[in-house]
């Protein structure tokens, strides 16, 4: 997808220090950098969906969906976790992660995925459609969300009905199945 000259593509292996380079800096430390890594290698994770945003052939954006299940449930819906999303400072604002957004959330509806989940900024991703306190829906997080910050847990259904008939406890990777991950 080409858009006000940003480019979105399924991001190739070659791609991963332009990957890490996203990462550091738009959170500034090593930290998302070193989750991004892990979350490419886990089989748990798969299959995952990584996306670049490029700008004048500079990688500025990245973005990555990993496969999660509902604890308890056999027939599980194929669902995703958003995280995390990455825009280097001086692009952020223009865009780009919304158009991140938006192409993971058509490619994941185009490989038959039913909804995606994101812990994040409340006032941010209900522009794209989330929903927040997904755990009110019946979908608690993979670790206790402090009810101070329940409206940051939010999901995001791709096809009609598909919250129907299937709740609990979303489990993510197990390179993010760690309490520090989840709290906002």
């Amino acid at each position: 997808m080409i858009t006000n000259n940003i480019q979105i593509r399924k991001a190739k292996d070659s791609d991963f220090n332009n990957i890490m380079e996203i990462e550091k800096e738009a959170f500034g430390s090593e930290e998302e950098a070193n989750l991004v890594s892990q979350l490419l290698e886990d089989k748990s994770a798969e299959p995952v969906i990584s996306l670049l945003a490029f700008k004048n052939r500079e990688a500025v954006g990245h973005i990555l969906f990993t496969k999660a299940t509902i604890d308890g449930n056999t027939t599980s819906p194929l669902i995703y976790i958003l995280a995390p999303m990455a825009v280097k400072p001086k692009h952020q604002r223009q865009g780009i992660g919304g158009m991140l957004i938006n192409e993971g959330l058509n490619l994941l509806k185009g490989i038959g995925a039913e909804m995606v989940f994101v812990l994040g900024h409340e006032s941010y991703y209900p522009k794209y459609g989330f929903k927040q306190d997904a755990g009110s829906m019946g979908f608690t997080a993979t670790y206790p969300i402090p009810k101070e910050h329940a409206n940051g847990w939010m999901v995001y259904t791709l096809t009609s009905g598909s919250t129907d008939g299937f709740r609990g406890r979303v489990v993510c990777a197990d390179a993010l199945n760690k309490s520090e991950y989840w709290s906002e």
